[in-house]
């Protein structure tokens, strides 16, 4: 339903990798960015940043981004199901 959100096909989000090809398209990180979710360590540090961006690209919070990391059963249903509008990649 997140994806569905953001303008990406539902499907996406069952398919290993294409997933994470389709998240990182959501939160405006390039694709290279993939290789670094296989990179020991590295991996959950970028799956943090990445998690975070998508929640600031729903209006919400870092908390909530952490959120999604940590809890992401109970946090991915509140963001799809929820009533928060995707606004885009935030830029600074």
């Amino acid at each position: 339903k997140v994806f569905e959100k953001a303008g990406k096909p539902g499907w996406g989000a069952i398919v290993p990798l294409y997933n994470i090809v389709l998240l990182l398209e959501i939160v405006g990180k390039p694709i290279w960015w993939l290789l670094l979710f296989f990179v020991p360590c590295v991996g959950i540090v970028v799956s943090v940043i990445v998690f975070i961006e998508l929640a600031k690209c729903f209006g919400k919070g870092a908390g909530f981004g952490i959120g999604l990391a940590l809890l992401s059963p109970i946090f991915f249903p509140m963001l799809g199901f929820g009533d928060a509008k995707y606004r885009g990649p935030q830029t600074a």
